[in-house]
């Protein structure tokens, strides 16, 4: 809560109630017209009402605080420290219309008082008022004109309100009570560039480096402004006298790269980022985005093998950052390395577990590695850092079904499905895998309704029109279904084998054997993956058609490709179909 100066005012009022008869009006003021005399009794009324005005104002109840103040007002109208106390009032209720037209009044009666005058050129600023608040300030350097903060002040306004001629003269004025100034340097630099005289700007900075030739953080300054103004090849000299003075600078080193790189210099590029990733004082996140800015734009091999030395340099020089591995197994990975991508991924896990990212590319590297052991356990290690990560569970379920431990995998998948939102392509996945579990499990109503949920959301998903309709084949149960969904995925498949075998074996339990054999035809004639099944299905619906010899045949052509089922040696044998 701000508390005015009470002190001040009160000592205001003690003045008139001293001088008693005399004339208020005495004091100096912007209108020299003579006022009525105050009385002592006036004057201590005044004072008491004041008082309390302030008790109010200190107890936040500023609606209570206007209409004393008033009345005190009523007394000595004229009086700058209540019209000072009532402006701010005003500000306080966020009426700032009112506070402006008080202080104003405030600063005509004490045209002398800073505080009145600094706070009214502000409130001129806030409504935009910059003319005005330029006037202000104007008097204020009249009243105290070895105050460069007021010159300063005075130039932002000048800036608002697009004067930057005055702008500039007012910072100049500035600069001779204070001298050389970072800050007042800076600020004519942006005027001088809103003028557009960038050399102008430039001789600016070039007198700040002057004034301080040890300080490098100003030629720094000088070299990214020259970058800025697309003066690159101005900017070069700054950076590399910088590096001949302190070579270890990082900073310089880096932007020299990006100067290189710009102009084509990849050999001059490459070796200033070595430069400056060597250097232990310059951050791992500062590196770990140059080198990802790098990655992107690494197009031929010499660049990316760059990229590679680079990541390194960062792992050397920051062993415990996990962006430093995750960024080098982005790299492995990109190069196809996928078991060293994995390794670096893990290593950064290991440092900072809660990087989501990281977990998934390690778990997924798993699977494309056929590490399922490997998947379980990493899988797990992820669950416990992100129990409300559905996709963890997913993961972990998936792993699980592909062990063939199938009532962890139903668990695993069951917390993913609560844990998953309903419309989102995960919780499809998250179904279709529960049917295939449930089904392992033979529960059977469970698996229906898992895979009836998958197609609800996405009634064109493949994977689930083929297992179902095959399991439900399989079961002998709901045909009719099974026929629906299995012709819907030739019908979308028309030459895919695998699809065209789980039509035709629907077809097949359903007894038609002669659609059967024409799709049949066709899963053999597109049994892209060489599948024995497709072949051994054929000599089945062969058989049923009563060609026992074409059986025979497709039955060994079925041996022999490979993956049967374990009763094709006694097909071949007995030469009939065994079920």
């Amino acid at each position: 809560m701000m508390i005015l100066n009470v002190r001040y005012i009160f000592s205001v009022l003690i003045i008139l109630s001293i001088i008693g008869g005399s004339s208020y009006a005495q004091k100096k003021e912007s209108t020299s017209k003579k006022k009525e005399e105050v009385s002592p009794a006036q004057m201590l009324e005044a004072e008491s009402f004041f008082t309390e005005g302030m008790k109010f104002y200190m107890m936040e109840d500023f609606e209570k605080a206007i209409p004393i103040f008033q009345k005190a007002l009523d007394i000595v109208p004229n009086n700058s420290g209540i019209l000072y106390a009532v402006s701010n009032t005003y500000l306080k209720l966020g009426d700032i219309n009112k506070a402006i037209s008080q202080l104003e009044k405030a600063f005509e009666q004490s045209p002398d008082n800073e505080t009145y005058g600094e706070q009214l050129a502000n409130l001129y600023v806030k409504r935009e008022n910059f003319h005005a608040a330029a006037k202000v300030y104007q008097s204020l350097i009249l009243l105290n004109p070895s105050k460069s903060d007021y010159y300063i002040e005075q130039a932002t306004v000048y800036v608002f309100d697009n004067q930057l001629d005055d702008a500039l003269k007012a910072y100049n004025r500035a600069e001779k009570i204070v001298g050389i100034n970072e800050e007042i340097i800076r600020q004519k630099q942006m005027v001088l560039v809103k003028m557009g005289k960038i050399d102008e700007a430039i001789k600016e900075g070039e007198k700040l480096i002057q004034s301080d030739p040890d300080e490098i953080d100003y030629s720094i300054d000088q070299a990214e402004f020259l970058i800025s103004n697309k003066r690159n090849d101005q900017a070069i000299p700054y950076l590399e006298k910088i590096i001949k003075v302190n070579p270890e600078n990082a900073q310089a080193h880096i932007m020299l790269a990006q100067l290189f790189q710009e102009k084509g210099e990849i050999e001059k590029c490459n070796r200033e980022l070595e430069f400056a990733f060597a250097d232990t004082n310059l951050d791992a996140t500062t590196k770990a985005r140059i080198l990802l800015n790098y990655i992107g734009m690494a197009k031929d091999e010499r660049a990316k093998e760059t990229a590679f030395n680079l990541a390194k340099i960062l792992i050397k020089t920051n062993p415990r950052d996990p962006k430093s591995h995750a960024i080098y197994g982005d790299l492995l990975f990109q190069k196809g390395d996928e078991k060293a991508a994995r390794d670096e991924y893990v290593k950064a896990a290991r440092l900072d577990k809660s990087i989501h990212e990281i977990w998934g590319n390690i778990i997924n590297i798993d699977f494309k590695l056929r590490q399922i052991d490997s998947a379980i356990v990493h899988s797990e290690e992820a669950i416990e850092v992100f129990p409300n990560q559905a996709a963890f569970w997913y993961l972990n379920g998936s792993a699980y079904y592909q062990k063939r431990s199938h009532s962890k995998a139903a668990e695993a998948l069951e917390e993913a499905l609560k844990l998953s939102p309903e419309e989102s392509e995960l919780n499809q996945h998250i179904n279709a895998l529960l049917g295939d579990t449930y089904n392992s499990l033979k529960k059977y109503d469970e698996s229906d309704q898992a895979y009836e949920a998958a197609l609800k959301a996405d009634p064109n998903n493949d994977y689930v029109l083929n297992n179902y309709s095959y399991f439900l084949s399989l079961r002998k149960a709901k045909l009719e279904r099974a026929a629906e969904l299995a012709s819907k995925l030739v019908e979308k498949n028309p030459e895919n084998g695998t699809y065209l075998d789980t039509y035709a074996w629907v077809l097949y339990v359903m007894k038609d054997y002669e659609k059967a054999r024409i799709y049949l035809e066709k899963a053999v004639l597109y049994n892209k993956n060489k599948s024995g099944t497709i072949v051994e299905h054929y000599g089945d619906v062969l058989y049923q058609l009563g060609d026992t010899q074409k059986a025979v045949e497709q039955w060994k052509n079925a041996k022999a490709i490979g993956s049967t089922s374990n009763l094709i040696d006694k097909k071949i044998a007995q030469m009939k179909l065994i079920e």
